[in-house]
């Protein structure tokens, strides 16, 4: 048989004189294994705080009430109900739609609430619970006017003034639909809708159950159009960070609210 070159030889000699002896030497690898990071719910359990990152300008899901300073809705309620079974502390933090995923991303909440819509681009940068309501993009307009809006035609003409708030997926889907239409990114969500209300645009193309939310509190002047037919499909859920414990939890938390019927108690609280 050839005989092994010398370096094999002696990198073989070193490899069998690092193995453990028997398994004493196996407590050296404790200190690390202890090292290893806990899980974001570890982490949340541990603290006994909930960090809650929401943006406060979208009703019916979460809205900042500048008379009591306090976040409220259907997602602000049922966080709080997350942080419960946590046995935690809620803590809301403000945050904006175009900067909730770097948000998440550095650590300034746990999860994120407030109508977030599942896109495939924040899945590339984080995890979604599992799914808890299905929407879709929907016209809203003045109610003399919404017979003219039925269609994604009908609205992407020249002389049709389209109004639109920055950084989430109506701007998306606006930017992807509309090629003629007059379309103004509006900077403020919680008043965009007065801009359809005092004739400064003609409409808004958002999530069907927010048009039936404003034409709730804009009796008589603002009419869904359709929103039992939405222009697309689309789900709501939490945005979690890529700690698959986590999202374990609060799917978990989820099934077991709306098997409960807590989620419809808290849905029908806000839109009924």
């Amino acid at each position: 048989m050839a005989m092994l070159p010398r370096l094999l030889v002696l990198g073989l000699l070193a490899a069998v004189a690092a193995l453990p002896v028997d398994g004493a030497a196996r407590a050296d690898d404790a200190p690390a294994a202890a090292a290893t990071p806990s899980s974001r719910l570890d982490a949340i359990l541990g603290k006994g705080v909930l960090r809650i990152g929401t943006t406060g300008d979208y009703k019916p899901f979460s809205y900042l009430n500048p008379e009591t300073k306090t976040f409220e809705g259907i997602d602000i309620d049922m966080a709080r109900s997350l942080a419960k079974a946590m046995g935690a502390q809620p803590e809301f933090v403000q945050t904006s739609w175009s900067a909730m995923s770097a948000d998440l991303a550095a650590d300034k909440f746990d999860i994120a609430v407030g109508g977030v819509s599942i896109s495939m681009e924040r899945q590339k940068k984080a995890l979604f619970s599992a799914p808890y309501l299905v929407d879709g993009k929907a016209p809203i307009a003045r109610c003399a006017d919404k017979a003219k809006y039925l269609t994604l035609a009908d609205i992407d003409r020249p002389d049709v003034r389209v109004v639109v708030n920055p950084g989430g997926t109506n701007e998306r889907f606006a930017k992807e639909h509309l090629k003629q239409a007059a379309v103004t990114v509006y900077p403020d969500n919680v008043t965009i809708f007065d801009q359809i209300a005092e004739n400064k645009a003609d409409v808004m193309i958002t999530d069907a159950i927010e048009t039936v939310l404003q034409q709730k509190l804009h009796p008589s002047a603002l009419c869904a159009v359709r929103p039992e037919d939405p222009f697309n499909f689309s789900e709501k859920a939490y945005l979690l960070p890529r700690d698959f414990v986590l999202k374990a939890f609060v799917d978990q938390w989820l099934h077991l609210a709306v098997a409960t019927k807590e989620y419809q108690g808290i849905y029908d609280k806000w839109l009924k």
